[in-house]
This record gives C-alpha cells, structure tokens and sequence, in this order.
C-alpha cells in the first residue's frame, strides 16, 4: 500500500536530503506542508506537483 501522507523523515528519504534541510524547507513553505499537533505531515501528490513545478524552472 502506498502512502498518500508523509513524514518529513519519508520526504527528506525519498528527496535524498537530510532531514534538517527537509524541516527547513517545510517550514518555509518550500515544500507544501501541514502541522498535526507538532508534527510536520507532507501530502504525497502536493509533493510530486512541486517537483513538478521545480521541474519546469518555477522558483518556489
């Protein structure tokens, strides 16, 4: 089964960052991103539509 939410341990894995860049960039919105309590969550489909973005030159 595949997962539609993502941590940002999973994100900064499947991006091959560290994690403390993947916070970063959560939390500067570069990467769309919502808080459960005080938990970081990243909706599989936002991510891929900002790689997406990225992708076609677009500056987040």
């Amino acid at each position: 089964m595949q997962r539609e939410i993502m941590t940002v341990s999973q994100v900064a894995e499947y991006l091959q960052l560290s994690e403390m860049t993947t916070y970063k960039l959560v939390q500067k919105g570069t990467i769309p991103a919502f808080k459960i309590g005080s938990h970081w969550r990243v909706k599989k489909d936002d991510l891929h539509d900002c790689i997406d973005r990225l992708k076609n030159g677009e500056r987040l």
